[in-house]
Order: C-alpha cells, then sequence, then structure tokens
C-alpha cells in the first residue's frame, strides 16, 4: 500500500472516529486505542454477545471466564514472547519502603516517568481469551473432548488510529479441545456458521486464509507456513476499503502445541489437538456503524431482526 493511501486511510480512521464521539457512542479516554463504550453501544454489545449465545449453545459450549490478567508464567509456556514481544503489556507494580515511596511521589510531581520505582509483577494483561483456559484442561479429556465458551477483555499493544483496531477490546471464543477429526470437523463447520452470522448483521464478508502478526525474521516463516498449513480463517469485512479488509471473526487450528505444552490427551491416550474462534466484538460494532449508519432505529429491520434490537 502507498504512502498516499496509508495517509488517505488514517484520514478516514480519524474521521470516523471524531464522528463516533461527536455521536456519543464512544467515550475518548484521551489515550489512542483506549476508549469507553456509551449506553447505547452497551445495548448493541449485548444484542452481539445474544446473537452468538443462540449459535454456541447449539453445541452445548460450556461458558466459563477469566480476567483480564494471566500469570507471566503462562506467556513463557506458549512462547508468546518469542514470537509476540511487542505486542505484550506486562503489569508492573510499587514495591518499595517509605523512602522509595518519597522518591516514586516526587517523580510524578514533576510529571516524570515512574516506571523505574516499579517493579515488574508475575502478571501481564490477558493477549488472547482462550490462554487461560489450556492449563486447566491438562490431563485426560472425557470421551468426545470438550468445547468451552469464553468471554474476555484483551490487550495487545499496537496503537492505532483506526476505531476498530483497539488496544483493549473484547472478544467472545469457542474452545475446541479433542482428536484431531473431532476438532478439524468443528473448525470446518463453524467456518460455515461464522459467514451466515455476520451475513446475516448485513455486513459484505468473505472467508480467507491468514496468519498471527509473528514478530522479527523468524516470523515471516512462520506466516507463510500457518498460510500454507491453512491453520488460520479469518472472516474479512471492508469498514474501510476493498484492499484493506478488517478481520471480524477469526478460526485457528492449533493442531497438538497446547497438549505438548500442557500436557493434554485424549481418552485414548493420544496428544489432544485445539482449535478456538473469535468473534471481535469491538469491530463487529464499528463495522455495523459504519455500514448501517450511527442511528440503530433506521437499520434495515432484518438487521434488527438478527440482533433483537
Amino acid at each position: 500500500m502507498s504512502t498516499q493511501a496509508i495517509t488517505s486511510l488514517d484520514e478516514a480512521h480519524l474521521r470516523f472516529k471524531a464522528q463516533l464521539f461527536q455521536h456519543k457512542l464512544l467515550l475518548d479516554s484521551g489515550v489512542q486505542g483506549i476508549v469507553g463504550r456509551a449506553a447505547p453501544l452497551v445495548e448493541l454489545v449485548a444484542s452481539l454477545q445474544g446473537m452468538i449465545d443462540r449459535e454456541s449453545k447449539k453445541d452445548g459450549a460450556v461458558k466459563a471466564c477469566f480476567p483480564p490478567v494471566v500469570p507471566r508464567e503462562l506467556l513463557r509456556k506458549v512462547g508468546y514472547m518469542d514470537n509476540f514481544p511487542n505486542l505484550c503489556g506486562s503489569i508492573q507494580s510499587f514495591v518499595g519502603d517509605d523512602k522509595a515511596q518519597l522518591a516514586l511521589a516526587e517523580t510524578v510531581k514533576k510529571g516524570g516517568d515512574w516506571a523505574p520505582h516499579l517493579a515488574s509483577t508475575d502478571f501481564t494483561l490477558t493477549p488472547a481469551s482462550c490462554y487461560p483456559l489450556y492449563p486447566t484442561l491438562a490431563g485426560t479429556l472425557p470421551e468426545g473432548g470438550v468445547l468451552y465458551d469464553l468471554n474476555c477483555y484483551c490487550f495487545r499493544h499496537e496503537p492505532s488510529n483506526d476505531p476498530a483496531r483497539l488496544m483493549s477490546f473484547e472478544i467472545r471464543e469457542n474452545v475446541r479441545a479433542g482428536t484431531p477429526t473431532e476438532v478439524q470437523k468443528w473448525r470446518a463447520d463453524w467456518l460455515e456458521r461464522g459467514l451466515g452470522i455476520i451475513e446475516a448483521l448485513g455486513l459484505p464478508v468473505f472467508l480467507d486464509t491468514a496468519s498471527d502478526p509473528f514478530f522479527g525474521r523468524g516470523g515471516k516463516m512462520m506466516k507463510a507456513s500457518q498460510r500454507e498449513l491453512e491453520l488460520k480463517f479469518e472472516l474479512l469485512v471492508p469498514i474501510w476499503s476493498k484492499d484493506s479488509p478488517t478481520a471480524v471473526a477469526s478460526f485457528n487450528y492449533h493442531q497438538d502445541h497446547f497438549a505438548h505444552v500442557f500436557g493434554i490427551y485424549t481418552a485414548d491416550g493420544g496428544g489432544a489437538h485445539t482449535a478456538c474462534l473469535g468473534f471481535g466484538i469491538d469491530r463487529l460494532v464499528i463495522a455495523l456503524l459504519k455500514t448501517h449508519g450511527f442511528d440503530m432505529k433506521t437499520w434495515p429491520a432484518s438487521v434488527r431482526q438478527t440482533l433483537m434490537l
């Protein structure tokens, strides 16, 4: 993409974000990539979640919920810092004595950087809602495997003016663990069902292979391998342009990666395979507003019916 095209796209992001604030749909935090939801969007998100609820319940998925923080050791085990160090949000805290606190306070009063006064904790912000689930699956799965339905706020440090690409964002995710056949069949089924869900929202959408944003030179090889093996698919909506579509949902097949890391086995003793699907709630909200307008009362009747608005 040319520099001129990137500049034009960034301007479009800024204009639309300003309109979202003007219509009092988003609340400005003053920090790039961090926003609040005003009342109309709180209701819209609840409707989106309900729509996904109705679909995931058909599978008998078990609901689970984790906080938006994970142990630092978890990211070490899954190799996150090898692959995505630029996206990590480590948590620091003050652990000093009275004298150290006075020095910290003085730095803050002077407008200085207080980071040198803090120490790393044993936690990071959650980068993916499925990560904290895998350690709990350690051991032998029941016959037929398991299926979980998760919802979590995640964090990835990638500042952007794009209101559909936040640093703190909500992901609705389903995770399947079982034999390779069970997991692959489940993902293949959801590729079609996911497409149907987005189409029912009146959004122009298409499915394509994809790759995660692996970091560095080695990341280029991993991206190529992931695409070649079709381990990741995304549902893409051209929110801003056809040349730069936005992923609103992803479908990932991990093979037996997490089985090796956490010791997860199928009922027949084999290494379990896992897959996950995730709907980007914030991205779907922006796609809906950009496509149908700021006043939800004027949206197409079919879309309002799908969302039960």
